[in-house]
């Protein structure tokens, strides 16, 4: 990314305080041009829990400036009970939070430098409050750029997938967790710091046991999931994810529900600001968002709403890998979504293992009345990567031959023709189950002439959630349901000579926490299709597709490195003691902070494990090591959470340690039993 220092304006940076109505303040730092009392700006909100401070420090320093230096007033602020604010932060998404939020956007209006109109914009937490605020109307925010987010809690977040348990619930419940006994910064908030810090330490509670409590979408999800009232948002929306990230699939619901003018964006990122994306290539996505600010914020008819609702990356096919640098391909654009321009192309499944045509003859028809079973075992997953993909550590899907071996495989003859699809694929399936809780996931993958497998897009399903997330029903044992699973959207090219792989298991650990016991499901073959969203190529409009600015932000922050970072992710097979474990390790190593001269370091290690077959042996175990020093001032935290269960409940045992210096100052532990809920 290339650094730019000669804006148009000269800024000023600022640290100040939000008093609410309550009496809470709220921590901000401010970029605006000096001259902004004089000269009133437009103000861009980034409204979070990670700490300005420090912890988005150097992220906040290349982009705020940026658009402070372009005529705007870049705010960060930091959520109650985060940062330097006041308060205890004891969940996501709070109804206290998002009014708050409201009133930092009057207060932000009332400004002398604000010209009183206001955007939003965030990635994952602060994309999903800027579409909950948006919906709440208030009458200073007339934008929105919302980033990695979801409109559906439940549906389409990092706790399920498909009514199933995500292993990233219990990764992102543990990074909360850490970031909770993080303490105030005492050079802004004086003596006080302790006190607060001694509060967040005893209220902010284990919040795994709360999400966990909630297995089915009842009213706790649907507070904050926009998409229980699209009609609520009336400002311009602008959604942005990447196909390496967990919430593409919310960017094409948000197009096809939102009744206000709109626009969708992805790239080949996993959960990162386009500017910084990887898998690359990066853009200049601030560049991007000004002319969407400048039309929206400032009346500049920049051309923004002249070109496409939709852009997206369409991504050539490539060896399977757990980390990219690049993703080669090209943009592609559909003026609307759902687009007409989409067509479904149906394979049917075979007892053969095939995908065939929806052409096939009488005689393979009646093949296809063979029934097909499979108990998969739990090494299926292994090689699966995060939910959400920050692409390091290394994260992102491997072979997925090392998956197959597990699961049902069903697979077109090689492609005579280049295949395109752009949109969400689709499986319909007549299946049965011995059990009744039982889930099955299903991967879609691109099959190189050298066999090589590279995982195109996947889904899951808990066929107890098979007609409602809301009220699911156990399975009647030896019972054919018909059941339709929807994988992840994508943009992809199949080339000719290449293959088409459908694959299905019946666990896939610890992507997705497995049924209470080993299932045996059964598919029948001829009443079961998979559906693509093929697009054919437009080159006559690829080519007239304005082409996005080279990465830009301002200077960076300076730092200096003490200790540099490590990260893997292990499989490790232990045939002698039959316990096999994933480890994911990420050591941000330690840095100062030079303007504030504050020394930072963090460790996590996440292990899933399991004994061969044994269900009752899976365990999520993670910990977490954080530290802040400057001088005489050190504080250190640990935090450590293990997840087990058996057939009937979820058990969770976490322990929080802090310590000034070397003396332990708090302590506190937890251990809770929570009944499984047909999970």
């Amino acid at each position: 990314m290339r650094a730019v220092s000669d804006f148009l304006r000269q800024v000023q940076e600022e640290e100040t305080w939000i008093t609410l109505a309550d009496g809470c303040r709220l921590a901000v730092r401010i970029w605006r041009p000096v001259d902004a009392e004089h000269h009133p700006v437009p103000a861009i909100l980034e409204y979070l829990p990670y700490r300005k401070r420090d912890l988005t420090a150097i992220r906040d320093a290349q982009t705020h400036p940026y658009w402070a230096g372009h005529g705007y007033a870049g705010v960060r602020v930091d959520i109650r009970g985060s940062g330097e604010s006041d308060g205890v932060l004891t969940d996501e998404y709070l109804q206290q939070e998002l009014d708050d939020g409201v009133e930092i956007l009057s207060w932000l209006g009332r400004q002398p430098w604000c010209s009183g109109d206001v955007g939003m914009i965030g990635i994952s937490w602060g994309g999903f409050n800027g579409l909950q605020i948006a919906a709440l109307q208030p009458p200073e925010l007339k934008a929105v750029i919302t980033l990695c987010s979801t409109d559906d809690r439940y549906a389409d977040d990092v706790h399920h997938m498909g009514g199933c348990l995500l292993g990233d619930n219990l990764s992102w419940a543990s990074t909360m967790f850490d970031h909770n006994t993080c303490p105030p910064d005492p050079a802004l908030v004086g003596e006080r710091w302790r006190e607060m810090w001694q509060e967040r330490l005893e209220g902010s509670g284990l919040w795994l046991a709360t999400w966990l409590a909630h297995q089915r979408r009842d009213d706790y999800w649907k507070h904050g999931s926009v998409c229980e009232d699209f009609s609520r948002i009336r400002c311009p929306v602008y959604a942005i994810s990447g196909w390496a990230d967990g919430y593409c699939n919310a960017v094409f619901r948000l197009l096809a529900g939102l009744d206000v003018p709109r626009k969708g964006l992805v790239g080949p990122w996993a959960h990162k600001y386009p500017h910084l994306g990887v898998p690359g290539p990066a853009i200049g996505f601030l560049q991007e968002s000004l002319r969407w600010w400048d039309y929206w914020l400032k009346g500049e008819d920049t051309g923004i709403m002249d070109e496409p609702m939709l852009r997206v990356w369409m991504q050539d096919s490539v060896p399977p890998s757990a980390r990219y640098e690049e993703r080669p391909g090209r943009w592609v654009s559909e003026p609307s979504w759902p687009s007409p321009r989409i067509e479904a192309r149906v394979f049917r499944l075979t007892s053969g293992h095939d995908l065939l045509g929806e052409s096939g003859s009488p005689a393979q028809a009646a093949d296809d009345a063979l029934p097909l079973g499979i108990r998969s075992p739990l090494f299926v997953g292994l090689y699966a990567g995060k939910w959400c993909s920050y692409n390091a550590p290394p994260d992102l899907p491997h072979d997925q031959r090392d998956e197959d071996g597990g699961a049902l495989i069903f697979q077109t003859a090689h492609l005579e023709d280049t295949l395109e699809i752009c949109g969400q694929p689709e499986v319909e399936l007549d299946i049965e189950a011995d059990q009744p809780v039982a889930m099955v996931a299903l991967r879609l993958s691109d099959i190189a002439e050298d066999d090589k497998a590279t995982r195109v897009s996947y889904g899951l399903l808990n066929l107890t959630h098979r007609d409602s997330d809301e009220f699911p029903q156990p399975l009647e044992p030896g019972k054919r349901y018909r059941v339709r699973i929807k994988l992840k959207h994508i943009a992809q090219q199949f080339p000719a000579g290449h293959a088409i792989r459908l694959s299905l298991s019946t666990s896939y650990w610890p992507l997705a926490w497995p049924a209470p016991v080993p299932v045996r499901v059964t598919i029948h073959p001829a009443a079961s299709r998979l559906i693509l969203p093929c697009r054919e190529p437009q080159p006559h409009e690829e080519r007239a597709l304005r082409p996005f600015d080279e990465a830009q932000g301002a200077p960076p922050l300076a730092l200096t490195l003490i200790q540099p970072s490590q990260e893997s992710w292990c499989v490790i097979r232990d045939l002698g003691n039959d316990k096999t474990t994933l480890e994911v390790v990420n050591d941000a190593g330690t840095y100062r902070l030079d303007d504030i001269d504050l020394e930072l370091s963090y460790r996590v290690v996440e292990r899933y494990s399991y004994s061969y077959g044994n269900y009752d042996s899976l365990s999520g175990w993670t910990e977490w090591q954080r530290s802040f020093s400057r001088g005489d001032w050190q504080v250190h935290t640990v935090t450590r959470t293990l997840m087990t269960a058996d057939a009937e409940n979820f058990r969770l045992r976490a322990t929080l340690d802090a310590y000034e210096g070397d003396n332990r100052v708090f302590a506190k532990s937890w251990d809770e039993e929570i009944p499984r809920d047909l999970v």
